[in-house]
Parts: structure tokens; sequence; C-alpha cells
């Protein structure tokens, strides 16, 4: 198939790696670029909460990260835990995938409950993490590290749509699902940007373009594999 992925670049060009292995030929059209935000990280903190690969990589800079390495760090998933891995983090518990696995594997293995857990966050995000930790009696404390800011459609994939070559468009977060229309709305190719098969990594992703009046498919877990999986395999 002849896939659009919208992801910003770094999470793209891995997409892209898992579709060409299975046989797809992928457009990678960064919808969204990531910028770091400035935040003060100081304080004593019982962990260290990530629920994007992001974040890890957007304390690069950041004059407390020696000391948040120190700290053991809990990740929603496996892509997270590997960023965490990358950033410096030794003391990594990865989770199953979403925030109530996070908040299970935090409640299950976190001993320190003398400190807050910091949770390492995206300007936009889907669930309230901190929210369902203090339910659970565990006391979190948001900082915003980074932010998706919007990038406009590119050239190559308005030719695309225009020309008919586009057969499916990955998503996997509501605001990509959302740039991807309102970039087509701007670029004048709504109606061809419509006329693919559109696959999202959650219903809510998938919400947006169903009322568009896309064909949508939802992947059966929140992980990249599960939404590639979806695609139908390419001839051998």
């Amino acid at each position: 198939m002849r896939v659009v992925v919208t992801r910003p670049e770094n999470d793209g060009e891995r997409t892209a790696a898992a579709l060409r292995a299975r046989g797809h030929e992928v457009l990678l059209a960064p919808l969204m670029r990531v910028e770091t935000i400035a935040a003060d990280l100081s304080g004593i903190w019982g962990g260290i909460l990530v629920t994007s690969a992001n974040a890890p990589a957007a304390i690069a800079d950041n004059p407390a990260r020696a000391a948040l390495l120190s700290r053991p760090l809990y990740a929603v998933g496996r892509r997270s835990a590997e960023a965490a891995r990358a950033a410096g983090f030794t003391r990594i518990a990865a989770a199953g995938g979403d925030v109530r696995d996070l908040v299970r594997l935090v409640a299950e293995c976190r001993a320190d409950a003398s400190a807050p857990l910091l949770y390492l966050a995206g300007e936009d995000r889907a669930a309230d993490l901190v929210h369902e930790l203090a339910s659970r009696g565990l006391a979190a404390e948001l900082r915003v590290v980074y932010r998706a800011a919007t990038a406009p459609f590119p050239p190559a994939l308005i030719e695309a749509l225009r020309g008919g070559r586009v057969d499916a468009v990955l998503h996997f977060s509501k605001r990509s699902g959302e740039n991807y229309l309102a970039g087509a709305q701007a670029a004048g190719v709504i109606e061809a940007a419509l006329k693919p098969r559109h696959y999202c990594l959650s219903a809510p992703i998938a919400a947006p373009l169903r009322a568009a009046g896309a064909e949508v498919a939802v992947a059966p877990r929140p992980e990249q594999a599960a939404l590639i999986a979806l695609l139908p395999a390419s001839p051998s």
C-alpha cells in the first residue's frame, strides 16, 4: 500500500521503517514538530513519569537533568521506556501501553511514597494522569517539557493526494488527525484527503476523521504494531 505517516520526523522515521519492512511504500509528511519547553524541574521527587517518547529527550539541557536521572522512571510503554534509556535513565519500569496500565504499575511497584512523582508531560494530553494517581493515593506533579507545533501540508503530500497516489493514512494522536483535516482544508485538498482509508491508534483519534466522512479503522490496542497490522499485507 501507499501509506502516509504524519508523525513528527523522528517518530515518523521509525514507523516508516516498520511499514517498509512489510512491503509498503511510505510518504513521510510530518504535520507536527516537537519543541522543547523550559521548565523548573528542581525538587525532591519519588520517581519520574513519562507517557511519551518525546518527554525524556526534552530534558536534555535542563539544569535538573542529572538529579532526575538518578530517580526511578515509570514509562507508559516500551517505546517511551526505550527513549528514557537513550536519555540516560537506568531504573526503568514499563507499563502495558496506556495510562491505566501506568497507574497500575506505579501503584504496584512504587516503594518511595515520601516524595511526589514528577510527570514530564506534553502540552496536549489525552488523559489526566495526576488525577488518576491521586485516586490511588499517589501524589504527582505535572511539568510541561515539550509541545507539538502544527506544521502545514508539505507539497509532496498535496501532490500525492491530488494524484490519487495515497491508499492509507496513519494517525497516532487526536491532534494529528485534527491537523490533517485542517491542513487539507487550508491546502484545498480536503475531498482528496478523505478518500484514503485512515488507520487510527484509538477511537478518540478516529472520531474527528469519522465525523468528517473518512473511512477509518481503529487498532485493537494503542500500539504501533497493532496499528500497522491492520494494513493488508503486500503480496510477496
